[in-house]
């Protein structure tokens, strides 16, 4: 990985199978990846600690939130393999013309999750009557993600959301399987 001139597999992830291994690295930023080999190639002994101060995790083009510690990461690229939590975030906005009424819009999701699949779970999840809170989902996304959840009036957006992570793939987790990762 690090001969070549930019080290597209750590940029752009891969995942895969080769000479009886299992690969799944997930994509960082190219910033990051760029300022840790100027360091690495003036100072050829840094320690992965020391590396890890300039790539800070993985960098998911579909956003999301990073739910793990300096410490598990480190710990994951260290190893070469573990679990990066990934949760997708969400802001609650007033509804126009409604004063009192509330409404979630989803603004990420997790890396490898298709959007469809997740639009149509939460729609199952409010057919079905198991998110109390929720009268209606739709997707308004155009280049970025926009998927809005209506709530009840008076309804908790976080009571909804807590319960979304737990049962849809809206929070999952990425697993990193890289011997010699860093």
């Amino acid at each position: 990985v690090l001969p070549a001139e930019l080290p597209n597999l750590l940029i752009n992830g891969a995942t895969g199978i080769a000479v009886g291994m299992a690969t799944h690295i997930p994509p960082h930023n190219i910033k990051e990846i760029i300022n840790a080999l100027l360091k690495l190639q003036k100072s050829p002994n840094l320690t992965n600690a020391d590396l890890i101060q300039h790539v800070r995790g993985p960098d998911f083009p579909t956003g999301g939130e990073l739910l793990n510690s300096d410490e598990e990461l480190a710990k994951v690229y260290s190893e070469g393999q573990g679990a990066i939590k990934v949760r997708g975030t969400y802001e609650v906005e007033k509804v126009e013309g409604h004063e009192r009424r509330k409404q979630i819009v989803i603004t990420s999701i997790p890396y490898e999750v298709q959007k469809g699949n997740l639009v149509e779970k939460i729609a199952q999840l409010v057919v079905d009557k198991k998110i109390p809170q929720l009268i209606d989902v739709r997707d308004e996304s155009a280049e970025d993600v926009r998927v809005v959840l209506e709530l009840k009036r008076g309804e908790s957006p976080e009571a909804a959301m807590a319960y979304l992570y737990k049962h849809t793939p809206l929070q999952q987790n990425f697993n990193i399987n890289q011997p010699g990762y860093f």
